[in-house]
């Protein structure tokens, strides 16, 4: 064959094998698989804002996010509808103070041990435990503070992220910023490595500066201090450019003050809200007001305060111990019920790290949600500190708190009514979190699609 035969025969293989093969304009593109539709129905709703519930809720939700709320809302063709009956629906719980990472006999109270006893890595593995029962519970997003060890709640809150375990949304505040000392000033043992693997300790506003940008380079979504360990406290300058380079960078600062002289330093500083704050002096009531900080507090029942008298040994000394406890969250009740009264606004947290026997960690953290009854909160109140205010702090309200159209698809369903009885809350039957079903309790039965639209 000549080589113009050859040259021929090439360029008609070519034209055949073009025309064979379709092009890039002519080749169907795969259509993306839309994202599933889901209607629940619940006897009542309590949306996060409304004082009272709307009866007969429909919720439509495509993918992850809600799309209508209503009340005998119709339901498009085509969807898969799950009818929850006769509970209520309610934003997925916020617990504004969790320690996933650290889990302490409540028996013992010794909160060292698991600090050195475990590495990050086996940590973040009990994060993931503690993660599913709070997800379980119906809290579905939480602010880890602290007690991680080296940023294992980064690594926790990306897993859950990513889809390798199953968690609430973690906002996560990597190693806490304390003064010397971190929160253990009185260890009689050597203390710095400990201390090292728990926080970032400042002395000086430079320090301080740099402590902010090295939590938010670890991956920081908030910044948690210790204002103050019990013989060092930080100072206002070293505290208020903690707050500035925060805001630069739009990451709240949460601030742990356990006196009064921190809780003011903290409100001066402009903190984002004050964590525990059990004496809460009246000075600074007015400005936390007026700057919107929040209150988080951490008060327990004052059930708790019997399991002194369990612990068995001197019954003096543990008689002791319940009375002086009782006085403390009695106490406590009281600041809580004069900040509400004066108009702080008030973020749930549980605080919770004890294992509380019988009680799942998500249990005991919504227990704890619960005890805010016995200061005086109205259930409503209590409701809304864990949903839309938390949501607030968190700086997430344009995604979460609330049930609304173009929000995150984070829903719990309690057996009763929370607005009447806030116990209700123990009563989980269902769990949604980014509109994908977490728990559902319902019969079998009850669990077939009998009306997919």
């Amino acid at each position: 064959m000549s080589h113009r035969s050859r040259r021929l025969l090439t360029t008609v293989l070519g034209m055949l094998l073009s025309w064979s093969l379709p092009s890039p304009s002519w080749a169907q593109t795969p259509t993306p698989e839309a994202p599933p539709r889901i209607a629940l129905r619940a006897a009542r709703l309590f949306d996060g804002k409304r004082d009272k519930a709307l009866p007969d809720a429909v919720v439509l939700i495509e993918g992850s996010r809600i799309q209508a709320v209503g009340s005998g809302l119709p339901i498009p063709a085509g969807t898969r509808v799950l009818d929850l009956g006769d509970v209520t629906l309610l934003p997925g719980l916020i617990d504004s103070h969790s320690h996933l990472l650290l889990e302490v006999d409540a028996e013992s109270g010794d909160s060292l041990g698991p600090l050195f006893q475990q590495s990050t890595a086996e940590r973040a593995l009990l994060g993931a435990k503690l993660g599913r029962e709070m997800l379980e519970a119906g809290i579905t997003t939480v602010r880890d503070l602290g007690n991680s060890g080296l940023n294992g709640d980064v690594a926790l809150r990306n897993a859950i992220q990513r889809g390798w375990v199953k968690g609430p949304r973690i906002s996560a505040s990597t190693r806490a910023l304390a003064p010397h000392g971190g929160q253990f000033p009185t260890l009689q043992v050597p203390a710095q490595p400990l201390i090292e693997q728990e926080y970032v300790t400042v002395s000086g506003v430079e320090e301080a500066r740099r402590a902010v940008r090295q939590a938010i380079a670890d991956g920081a979504d908030c910044i948690k201090v210790i204002v103050d360990n019990g013989h060092n406290l930080l100072s206002l300058e070293e505290m208020k450019v903690i707050v500035e380079e925060a805001h630069r960078k739009t990451r709240p600062v949460a601030a742990h003050t356990t006196l009064d002289e921190s809780i003011r330093v903290a409100v001066q500083a402009g903190v984002d809200s004050i964590e525990h704050g059990y004496s809460l002096p009246d000075d600074v009531v007015a400005p936390m007001v007026r700057k919107r900080i929040f209150l988080v507090p951490t008060d327990g029942p004052l059930e708790v305060c019997d399991s002194f008298e369990a612990r068995g040994g001197d019954v003096e000394r543990q008689r002791k111990m319940k009375e002086r406890c009782r006085r403390n969250l009695t106490k406590a009740q009281e600041r809580l019920r004069r900040a509400v009264a004066a108009g702080v606004r008030v973020a749930a947290g549980s605080d919770m790290y004890l294992g509380m026997p019988g009680l799942t960690r998500g249990q005991a953290s919504v227990k704890w949600f619960i005890a805010y009854a016995e200061a005086g909160l109205k259930p409503v109140d209590i409701l809304r500190a864990a949903t839309v205010n938390a949501a607030e702090l968190l700086r997430m309200q344009d995604q979460l708190g609330s049930v609304e159209p173009n929000k995150l698809a984070d829903l719990v369903a309690v057996e009763g009514d929370p607005l009447k009885d806030i116990h209700a809350l123990k009563q989980v039957r269902f769990v949604m979190k980014d509109g994908q079903v977490v728990l559902d309790t319902r019969a079998p039965r009850q669990q077939v699609d009998a009306a997919t639209r």
